[in-house]
């Protein structure tokens, strides 16, 4: 089984109205599927079919460890911005390596442990990637 981190304007619109589904259920402890369904705009037969296969991004992301590529300007105090953003959001972080600079452009592999509790881990990543010399952000995988 493979799995994906895709941007919301990449994810079919069926799939964004099954997690609506899931968030008012949740939310609503007395409301039916077929309430939750009806308010989100699908049908039970969607909801049910992709209900275990799609889930924010955050849901899944606390408590657990994200590695990351950055790609970066080759600038004193880039890397510091970038592990301050980490420790503000309370990311332990577990694996660091940042290559040789080539043209001025440096990568860093980043694993961060993003403990239950802590604050939203897509917001720690959007913050990182619109630190001050930050060019490219990839999340490669998550544990």
């Amino acid at each position: 089984m493979q799995y994906y981190v895709l941007r919301e304007k990449a994810v079919p619109e069926v799939l964004l109205r099954v997690v609506e589904a899931k968030r008012i259920l949740d939310a609503e402890k007395s409301v039916t599927v077929q309430e939750a369904t009806e308010r989100a705009g699908i049908s039970r037969s969607s909801f049910y079919k992709y209900k275990e296969d799609i889930f924010p991004f955050r849901d899944q992301a606390r408590g657990r460890a994200l590695t990351f590529v950055i790609q970066m300007d080759d600038t004193p105090g880039i890397l510091s911005g970038i592990l301050g953003c980490v420790a503000r959001f309370g990311g332990n972080i577990l694996t660091i390596h940042q290559s040789i600079p080539i043209n001025g452009i440096a990568t860093l592999t980043l694993t961060v442990e993003t403990p239950t509790g802590a604050a939203n881990p897509e917001v720690m990543v959007e913050e990182v990637e619109r630190q001050s010399g930050v060019h490219y952000l990839k999340i490669l995988g998550r544990e």
